[in-house]
């Protein structure tokens, strides 16, 4: 019987920029424009926080649903097969979408369709997402020692791709409606298809292992790692924060502040601006520092940034204050990253990553559903409180990670 999880191989012809780093910006592209381009485009169908916000959680339900199912098909395919189906898959619906939307107008039908839309994307954009990640997993094994700059790599390609996507569907859907931003999201998504990693999995392809057993398998691998495991119950508290201000962002800036959707965009660009930098910083301090300096550091920020939001009475301070937040969580990002590649061995690597994206990705749609409840007026007290957990999650997490051995030895390589 095989590995219950995949190790992926690259064939020869192909190295990490073409083999990893390309096709996952492509990719990239697509996720970051789904993720905050729809909810925009709900607004501005149907001018509803409760819509906005049930939309996000929508986007997000199917997605954890789809996380265990897309780690087991990435484990029994490869990387290269899942990830071009999706990616097919997504342009399809995206392009679907393009032609209803101008045709049914506005509406319950237009609700419907937008609705969906939602839905779809987000099943079919974690699997292209796993299959990336899995892929990029394979080249931080590959670099041994340096693990954690193919993984701020990495990481810069998704906030590169988050300082593009937003403004650009922000952009779009100001200046040439749904029908440009859907059809961009698909072109992205199309190249994702043919620029797919060429990854093959290395074990025989019968009795594959059900979805459920590959969970057990990552939640008993998890719980073997307790520096993983505090780091994720820290970031878990840490996203219902980030997850509530992103659901919020549309309603916060466009119905309180007086913003545009343009304007929306911008916000996540400039977070992406923020996190690219504390990216770049990340990868040469650990270098000298180790990781827990740097990833408490991170923590630090982002809770202070949280906790200052919710006061946030202009534009301008909102935008700087979201992009402090995220440029910490994206600090916490390499470390967790590092840490995942160092200390999940190989064989259970699929079923692990499944996992923890699973529990990091939970909150999200409880953050839409939080939006989608909350009257707009009082959404600034229910960021206040999930601030407040985020910061005592994160200070524990750290405070236990403080003596862990993980946490310091790869201070240099």
């Amino acid at each position: 019987m095989r590995p219950p999880t995949g190790r992926h191989v690259r064939t020869p012809d192909f190295g990490p920029v073409r083999g990893v780093y390309v096709p996952r910006t492509a990719d990239a592209g697509a996720f970051a424009m789904s993720t905050y381009g729809i909810p925009l485009l709900v607004l501005a169908v149907t001018d509803s926080a409760t819509l906005t916000g049930l939309a996000f959680m929508l986007e997000w339900v199917p997605r954890l649903g789809a996380f265990a199912l897309a780690g087991a098909a990435v484990d029994r395919f490869g990387s290269t097969r899942v990830l071009r189906i999706a990616s097919i898959l997504r342009a399809a619906v995206v392009l679907a979408a393009a032609v209803v939307l101008p045709a049914v107008g506005s509406g319950i039908n237009a609700v419907v369709t937008v609705m969906t839309l939602a839905a779809a994307t987000g099943v079919l954009t974690e699997f292209s997402y796993i299959a990336a990640e899995t892929a990029g997993g394979a080249a931080s094994r590959d670099a041994g020692g340096h693990a954690h700059r193919v993984q701020a790599v990495l990481l810069g390609i998704d906030q590169g791709a988050t300082l593009a996507g937003p403004a650009l569907a922000g952009v779009l859907l100001q200046y040439s409606g749904a029908t440009g931003m859907l059809l961009t999201i698909a072109v992205c998504s199309l190249l994702g298809a043919a620029l797919a990693p060429r990854q093959r999995p290395t074990w025989p392809q019968e009795a594959p292992v059900p979805v459920a057993q590959g969970l057990k398998i990552g939640w008993r691998t998890l719980r073997s790692l307790p520096a993983l495991g505090w780091l994720c119950v820290g970031l878990v508290l840490s996203n219902t924060a980030i997850g509530l201000v992103q659901a919020a962002g549309p309603v916060l800036v466009i119905q309180q502040l007086g913003g545009t959707s343009s304007q929306v965009g911008l916000v996540w660009s400039a977070a992406a601006v923020a996190s690219l930098a504390m990216v770049a910083c990340a990868r040469f301090a650990i270098d000298r520092a180790g990781l827990w300096p740097v990833g408490a550091t991170a923590a630090a920020l982002a809770s202070l940034a949280c906790l200052a939001l919710a006061a946030a009475d202009t534009y301008t301070t909102f935008l700087v204050l979201v992009a402090l937040l995220m440029a910490g969580e994206a600090g916490m990002t390499v470390v967790l990253r590092t840490l995942r590649a160092h200390l999940v061995p190989a064989e259970v690597f699929g079923s692990t990553l499944s996992l923890i994206i699973l529990l990091l990705l939970a909150p999200f749609p409880l953050a839409g559903a939080l939006v989608a409840l909350t009257p707009p007026h009082l959404l600034g007290h229910a960021i206040t409180v999930c601030a407040v957990l985020q910061a005592v999650g994160l200070a524990v997490a750290f405070a236990k990670l403080r003596t862990h051995p993980a946490t310091r030895r790869m201070a240099t390589t």
